[in-house]
């Protein structure tokens, strides 16, 4: 049984989300404010925590913060209709995922459920496993290549960390600032056409058709994601 923290004081919704989640073997548990929601992850291990930005007291991008701070698990925020910036700045301060209230029920669930199954994938026991495995693509940590049904290839060490950086991020959204941060390991100067025309290098090599690519995918305005369904 995987368990989830919900943080948002709709009580209603909160109630909602609890019984949905039921039928896959998810168990929530519900809190109304920031405080009381740091308070519940210290006293119990939590795979998700779905997070509201409207609440009262500290906000959720305050409660995100301190989150982050002390812990890595998925989080998934709730943002405004056609409130950008939010989405923005929650991706930005660590956020995994987002939604725009109102949403679909089914789509919130799928999204908890590939959040839960990618955090569940590279955070057992023994580490970060030697090899990844996805629908037609496989990524081999120790000899850096990659398997497609072209064969198995070599590639340069910026494409591969791309590749292997958004792979073990499945289904996250990842800023062009955090690719760049993280593979490159220095202070990002908004050079998107550098992440730009390696990820297009790289998506001729192991996609099968590169102008809509299955592997990673580009979220408009915001950067990529590696797909949750492969």
């Amino acid at each position: 049984m995987n368990h989830v923290l919900i943080i948002d004081d709709d009580k209603e919704l909160c109630a909602l989300i609890k019984r949905s989640v039921l039928p896959e073997a998810i168990e929530a548990d519900c809190c109304d404010t920031g405080k009381e929601g740091l308070k519940k992850l210290k006293e119990k291990e939590y795979q998700l925590v779905i997070l509201d930005v409207m609440m009262p007291g500290m906000d959720g991008f305050e409660t995100l913060e301190k989150i982050r701070a002390e812990n890595s698990l998925p989080i998934l925020m709730f943002t405004s209709k056609n409130d950008s910036a939010s989405k923005v700045r929650g991706l930005r301060a660590g956020a995994d995922d987002y939604l725009t209230k109102p949403f679909d029920m089914d789509e919130l669930i799928a999204r908890i459920v590939s959040l839960i199954r990618r955090y569940t994938r590279f955070n057992q026991p023994g580490g970060t496993p030697h090899q990844l495995h996805f629908d037609g693509l496989e990524i081999d940590l120790e000899s850096r290549s990659v398997t497609t049904m072209n064969g198995t290839f070599e590639l340069p060490p910026k494409e591969f960390d791309i590749l292997l950086f958004c792979a073990k991020n499945q289904g996250k959204i990842l800023t062009k600032q955090r690719i760049y941060e993280e593979v490159w390991g220095g202070e990002y100067f908004y050079d998107d056409s550098n992440i730009m025309a390696i990820i297009s290098r790289l998506r001729k090599k192991i996609e099968e058709n590169p102008g809509s690519p299955k592997y990673i995918q580009t979220i408009k305005g915001i950067g990529y994601r590696f797909n949750r369904e492969v």
